[in-house]
């Protein structure tokens, strides 16, 4: 599976790359490589994370069109969205980015992710709110590899927050697949 995280700088893009391969590599028993891009600025500037999923050995790192697409900023989504592959995941932070009319072979999912992150008491957890959602509609590793994952991937003493933020996400992305 091919996944590309897309957002701007600061929003945690890079560190939901890094849980989700730590989570798929060292908890799920796959192979996952992760490459990053990010423009000049630290915070602000388009970045993505591209990870490769696998049950088997990974003969190619890079990311060519992806099966599962995360944009949390337009700028992402507009400059993205063209290479998802057909019968592909999409995933979008609902209050950032204004998708145009999908085609017809992408699934849609949109969360509030940042609103969401704000309610928990700090929208830089809009990362773990998205992670949580992704995997809860695609199962693309399993929710208990998360959790394995998120110890050491986060500061300790923000560890209860961000889980609290990935189960929120979950959650959504549960009854959203569940509703169809």
């Amino acid at each position: 599976m091919e996944i590309r995280l897309s957002g701007f700088g600061g929003q945690g893009i890079i560190r939901m790359g890094m849980i989700l391969g730590r989570a798929a590599a060292l908890h799920a028993g796959k192979e996952a490589t992760l490459t990053q891009s990010f423009g000049p600025e630290a915070r602000g500037g388009a970045c993505s994370a591209q990870l490769v999923i696998s049950d088997h050995k990974i003969l190619y790192p890079y990311v060519t069109r992806p099966d599962l697409l995360v944009t949390m900023s337009q700028e992402a989504h507009e400059r993205f969205e063209p290479e998802l592959a057909d019968n592909g995941l999409l995933f979008t932070d609902a209050d950032l980015v204004r998708p145009h009319a999908p085609r017809a072979a992408v699934r849609c999912y949109s969360v509030p992710a940042t609103r969401i992150a704000e309610g928990l008491g700090n929208r830089l957890y809009a990362n773990m709110v998205m992670l949580g959602f992704v995997v809860g509609v695609s199962a693309c590793v399993p929710r208990e590899a998360v959790l394995a994952a998120l110890p050491g991937a986060v500061p300790e003493r923000l560890l209860a927050q961000n889980l609290a933020a990935f189960d929120r996400g979950f959650a959504l992305g549960r009854e959203q697949l569940a509703a169809g």
